[in-house]
């Protein structure tokens, strides 16, 4: 087995959209046979919808070790290094078992080539991978999510899971997914399998209906989770405190490290999965302790006093976003950018809408998705009043925020690249 660095195996995956396409799940299950079928035996918990899929995943994943079980994670997109995707108990894969799982999973590939097989994708790939780990680590319970939408997802190659989650829906990879809620509903409801119970947040009409009619064809057992499931009690230093409403976890109050209003939802489907695997087995004082210590990166996240990043990057989300930081009173200054492919204009809009934003400062993500600056600058102005400053370097942003932020919170969003290039500078300068 020849040797590569882990940048050099990283590099090599990086570049696969340049040379493959997307394949069909047939061909996902030919390469899993090709690794030697590393999924037969795992207990899985399989996790799509439009935001909120990686809180809803580590918050599993927290719980389940709070269980005392042995864990893999499988996440996309990584926010600075690709072995944040893959994850044993809770930590990412070290760079050395990275580089280990990429050189027998590229073996495989080089066979399946030789028998004329397509090369797998780069999600395609990465999961591969992340199977393999799961395998030779001995992992019982592996929670996967989706990378985009579900029907046609490479993680829907695995069948017979042991529960499905569906996050809240809305419009985000129109292009690919559909021009409607209940068309994005259906694309996303195509990871239900029959008879596997379902679980899912009942946050938009047309998409529940999708859903539910789905899950009634399939004959999965299903559960919604709406406002009604919870109750959020109070937001603050940092922390959100909710209390359940189901009687399972008694009169409890919960909390996490987080103070974004939608996460409660998040942390409910991922409870609501917990109960219906475990029952009365269930190790609920674990899981609520386990939960309050989540902390989960370029979600809300505050990486700096008072400077946060958050990875809304669809209107939806940012919808959400503005609802979150309506009860923060302090002025605000928003930093933005986001790729071309997004309704970057609705997005805006809504943004606008907030008062409290006394200034918006605009970057530019180095992608060569990068929406232009000009353009993200006119239409704010368009919507707002308030000063709209273009820094083209990230670097000279974040210099310039910095000298601007004495008594205010800075919120950056609109793209997890943004989100992952503030959190990749902010660590190198220590």
């Amino acid at each position: 087995m020849s040797r590569v660095t882990y940048q050099e195996a990283e590099t090599y995956i990086s570049e696969l959209p340049k040379f493959t396409k997307k394949n069909t799940l047939e061909h996902t299950q030919k390469f899993l046979s090709f690794l030697g079928n590393p999924q037969n035996g795992k207990k899985v918990i399989h996790v799509a919808g439009t935001n909120g899929k990686g809180s809803v995943c580590v918050y599993l994943d927290a719980m389940l070790r709070a269980q005392r079980k042995h864990t893999g994670l499988f996440t996309s997109p990584h926010l600075i290094r690709m072995n944040e995707r893959i994850r044993m108990d809770g930590e990412p894969v070290s760079d050395e078992t990275f580089t280990r799982l990429f050189l027998r999973t590229q073996q495989s590939v080089r066979r399946m080539e030789a028998e004329g097989l397509p090369h797998p994708s780069f999600f395609e790939f990465l999961f591969g991978m992340a199977m393999a780990g799961f395998e030779e680590a001995g992992v019982e319970y592996v929670i996967l999510e989706t990378g985009l939408g579900g029907r046609l997802d490479a993680t829907n190659s695995i069948s017979g899971p042991l529960t499905c989650i569906l996050t809240s829906i809305g419009l985000d990879h129109t292009e690919i997914l559909g021009n409607t809620l209940e068309e994005i509903a259906a694309e996303k409801a195509g990871i239900l399998k029959p008879h596997v119970p379902v679980i899912f947040a009942d946050t938009q009409q047309e998409s529940s209906r999708v859903i539910e009619e789905r899950a009634g064809e399939l004959g999965c057992p299903c559960k919604k989770i709406g406002k009604s499931a919870y109750e959020i009690l109070k937001i603050q230093d940092g922390t959100l405190a909710f209390s359940p409403s189901n009687a399972y976890y008694g009169d409890t109050t919960w909390k996490l490290q987080n103070t974004a209003m939608y996460q409660p939802e998040n942390a409910m489907l991922a409870m609501e999965a917990m109960r219906m695997i475990f029952g009365e087995q269930g190790d609920v004082s674990g899981w609520r302790e386990a939960l309050s210590q989540v902390k989960w990166e370029g979600r809300m996240e505050e990486i700096l006093p008072d400077f946060y990043v958050d990875g809304a990057h669809n209107v939806s989300a940012v919808r959400m976003f503005v609802q979150s930081i309506q009860g923060d009173r302090r002025e605000k200054v928003v930093l933005f950018s986001a790729v071309r492919e997004k309704n970057y204009e609705e997005m805006i809009r809504i943004l606008c809408q907030e008062k409290s934003v006394s200034e918006y400062v605009i970057t530019l993500i180095e992608d060569k998705r990068a929406a232009q600056t000009e353009e993200l600058k006119q239409i704010f102005q368009k919507y707002t009043d308030k000063p709209v400053v273009v820094k083209e370097e990230l670097h000279q942003a974040l210099t310039y925020l910095f000298s601007r932020k004495a008594g205010k919170a800075v919120y950056c969003l609109g793209s997890l690249y943004l989100t992952g290039m503030i959190k990749a500078i902010t660590e190198e300068a220590g």
